[in-house]
């Protein structure tokens, strides 16, 4: 992919979301709220960072390769490239790295 993010952005590749229809205690949900909030993907690519407020620079913590459980918010912008889908990120939109 030739897009490289530019200050704390970072693309994600999301994941397969298993759709199971209910939650673990049974309770079954529609599909549009059981796709509502965190998702799982992979952090293809990384921007620089950014300056904080007092000027000191602040390198993005995640690295390319990464897998990101991360919050779908309304700044999430969807691109397109070729036949893939990716999602461009704030680095404060991802809530943890999966080991």
């Amino acid at each position: 992919m030739n897009i490289k993010p530019l200050g704390d952005r970072v693309i994600i590749e999301p994941m397969e979301k298993k759709n199971t229809g209910k939650t673990k205690t049974g309770l079954y949900l529609p599909e549009s709220a059981e796709n509502e909030g965190q998702e799982e993907g992979k952090v293809i690519a990384v921007g620089e960072g950014k300056r904080s407020e007092s000027g000191e620079f602040l390198a993005v913590r995640v690295k390319k390769g990464d897998t990101v459980i991360f919050h779908k918010s309304y700044g999430a912008k969807e691109i397109k490239v070729g036949d893939k889908e990716y999602l461009i990120v704030r680095e404060d939109d991802i809530l943890a790295v999966v080991e």
